[in-house]
């Protein structure tokens, strides 16, 4: 059995619906946030559709106890974008405690830090802080609902990521709104530039 077989066989990882999208050229996850909020560049690895093989991959790596897929993506992503990329601090897009607790790790934490490992970067979970569990927001209206988002993340030091160039990462990037969140309490501090990873995009 080849390395990472034991994942994802071959036939699947050559079935991947890989973007190809880069961090040179624009790309439409760079889209998603014009007009919203200030990102260099934001990039996906893999497009998630409804009926497709990467919504069953993160299903496995949200719900099943399968937390080493985001090495392996990131391990694989990384050879795609490290020469492209120069990056002081990697940042999750965190969980609330109690969601962290419930499924006992954040589906992202590994493909993070493969990602710093392999940018030379330093990977770092408490930058941010989920304040409430985001399920008590959807009976609220549309208004309401954005305001919360707005104060959803919470930026623990400022000084220590001022003046840093950080990759934000998570899973999927759907509407962009829990990006455009957690970007929002990263540029309190100041002269910060942000790059933004996700495993996977809703084409």
């Amino acid at each position: 059995m080849r390395k990472g077989e034991r994942l994802i066989c071959t036939v699947c990882r050559n079935q991947l619906p890989l973007t190809e999208y880069n961090y040179t050229d624009e790309n439409p996850v760079d889209r998603i946030f014009y007009g919203r909020i200030d990102i260099r560049k934001a990039n996906s690895f893999l497009f998630f559709t409804q009926n497709g093989i990467v919504k069953n991959i993160i299903h496995h790596l949200k719900y099943k106890n399968q937390e080493q897929i985001g090495t392996f993506f990131g391990d694989w992503y990384a050879q795609l974008i490290k020469e492209r990329l120069e990056i002081d601090i990697v940042v999750p897009v965190p969980l609330h405690k109690k969601k962290l607790k419930k499924r006992g790790y954040n589906q992202v934490t590994l493909f993070g830090k493969q990602l710093a490992h392999h940018l030379n970067a330093e990977y770092n979970e408490n930058v941010l802080l989920k304040t409430a569990n985001t399920k008590t927001l959807t009976k609220k209206n549309r208004f309401s609902r954005w305001k919360a988002n707005q104060d959803l993340y919470k930026l623990i030091d400022s000084e220590y990521i001022s003046g840093k160039t950080i990759l934000l990462v998570d899973d999927v990037i759907t509407t962009g709104a829990t990006i455009e969140a957690c970007a929002i309490a990263l540029k309190k501090a100041k002269e910060v530039t942000i790059y933004v990873a996700t495993i996977a995009v809703v084409p």
